[in-house]
């Protein structure tokens, strides 16, 4: 079951020059900055209310990102719904004819695991399946 908009996906050319806009100009928080290495990406988590914006630099002109700023510019990449089972509901996209990106999880930004659908299956929108991963005082 889907639960609620995780965060929205931004891309941009560089952290440093698009952080000001969001946490000077518009005065959101700054959650914090990781490296996400399985998907090429320096990400920062920007609180908006009741949901996060994250910002998705690439770490090289390998990056999906990379790639998808080549092709389309900076802006909007993909909606990140959470999900509390991922496989199950990867399992139950898959049944009823979504093409996905990722045919099982893998670990993203926060310990979580996400998997993509591919744009293809809905309207040109990637979307990303989000199950949070476990709160660092219970990971064993």
């Amino acid at each position: 079951m889907i639960k609620q908009i995780d965060h929205i996906g931004i891309a941009v050319r560089s952290l440093e020059e698009s952080l000001p806009l969001y946490t000077e100009t518009l005065k959101l928080e700054l959650e914090g900055i990781e490296i996400v290495e399985s998907q090429g990406v320096k990400v920062a988590f920007i609180l908006a209310g009741n949901t996060r914006l994250e910002l998705l630099e690439a770490l090289s002109s390998e990056s999906p990102v990379a790639k998808f700023i080549e092709k389309r510019g900076e802006g909007i990449h993909h909606v990140a719904l959470g999900v509390d089972d991922i496989e199950a509901r990867i399992k139950v996209l898959r049944e009823s004819g979504i093409r996905m990106i990722d045919d099982t999880s893998r670990k993203g930004a926060h310990d979580a695991d996400v998997a993509f659908v591919h744009p293809k299956s809905t309207a040109g929108v990637l979307y990303e399946l989000c199950e949070p991963g476990l709160p660092k005082e219970e990971q064993g």
